[in-house]
């Protein structure tokens, strides 16, 4: 298909013109977030489900494990971030942090305090605190 192209200009020119910048981080993040809590939840649900049928928790001894407790981690931060970036976008629909370098410092944020909340969560159920 390259071969019949005989037009100049690129096929995709947006990969050549387009930067990298904090708030497509953010929008990516978000993205992945929503797949993490999803697979999450899901996951609690089974997870409850057989706590109430057999009256054990499934794969006990994995959940209160150091792999468990990364899970954990993973699971807070897609949570955290998620109310993060539903705040971010209260605040833009206000009109407010549209500028393009307050926005991109609205990102750094964001994507650091739901890494700093979550590791204060972890810490805290795991009882490492």
């Amino acid at each position: 298909m390259a071969s019949e192209w005989n037009d100049k200009r690129p096929m995709s020119p947006h990969l050549q013109i387009w930067r990298w910048h904090p708030a497509m981080m953010s929008s990516i993040l978000h993205r992945a977030a929503s797949i993490i809590s999803y697979a999450g939840l899901i996951k609690v649900a089974i997870g409850l489900l057989v706590l109430a049928l057999t009256g054990s928790l499934p794969l006990e001894g994995l959940i209160f494990s150091p792999l468990g407790a990364i899970g954990l981690f993973i699971f807070l931060w897609a949570f955290i971030f998620m109310a993060l970036a539903q705040l971010r976008h209260a605040i833009w629909d206000r009109g407010a942090y549209m500028d393009p370098d307050k926005n991109n410092a609205l990102s750094y944020v964001m994507i650091f305090a739901s890494i700093i909340l979550a590791a204060i969560g972890t810490f805290i159920a795991t009882g490492a605190v």
